[in-house]
């Protein structure tokens, strides 16, 4: 469902999160911290408004993009993409300090505030496989900590729903267009964001306040 379609209905709502958020545990499997050069992580958790203005909170990330990843370039345009048929979907690129906070704790952050990973194919109020949970693993080491992290989740029942994400591998990530960026501070009065994504903000600040970055991420 397109978003400008519910903004009504919104408007009318209470005002709560549509999606729970779950302390979820640290991650058993981890890298460590330690200098070197900066480091990317792709993730897709619903809307990337929501997705973009969590992790340009978080210390260490220096940069956010949203965008499309999962389907071909010619086709990570947002209104192709909306038809659900593309393969893509609304992703961010974190670009982050491996000194400062690491690939686990990023997905710690991704789990716990960003999303619901137990919608299968939605997030919200938004509906179609462009909203779906997806972890997009840049190299090996990505690979093993997030399937780790997923199976560690589901042992210790940390939902009771099953977790739906799936793991799609280092497909390309494609940047969004232009007002798609920083969306949520340059419109955090419009009703799905106030609906939908500020709450996702101010439950990472509640629940990860030794993570929480006064100045966002560019």
């Amino acid at each position: 469902m397109k978003k400008f379609l519910i903004l009504a209905a919104l408007l009318a709502a209470p005002a709560c999160s549509a999606e729970r958020m779950v302390l979820a545990p640290a991650p058993a499997v981890d890298a460590p911290l330690a200098k070197g050069a900066l480091q990317k992580a792709v993730f897709a958790g619903g809307c990337f408004w929501g997705v973009e203005g969590v992790f340009e909170r978080v210390k260490g990330v220096k940069s956010v993009v949203s965008g499309y990843a999962g389907g071909a370039r010619a086709t990570a345009i947002y209104e192709i993409t909306g038809s659900g048929l593309t393969g893509h979907a609304e992703a961010v690129e974190i670009t982050y300090d491996p000194a400062v906070v690491s690939y686990g704790t990023l997905l710690r952050v991704f789990f716990s505030v960003a999303h619901d990973p137990t919608q299968l194919n939605r997030q919200g109020p938004d509906s179609g496989s462009q909203y779906r949970s997806a972890l997009f693993t840049r190299d090996a080491g990505q690979e093993r900590i997030a399937r780790a992290y997923v199976a560690q989740l589901e042992k210790a029942g940390t939902w009771k729903p099953k977790i739906v994400t799936t793991f799609e591998g280092a497909k390309p990530f494609y940047a969004g267009e232009d007002y798609h960026q920083n969306y949520l501070r340059a419109h955090p009065t419009q009703p799905y964001i106030v609906y939908n994504d500020i709450p996702k903000v101010e439950g990472f600040k509640r629940l990860f306040p030794a993570l929480w970055s006064d100045k966002p991420a560019a």
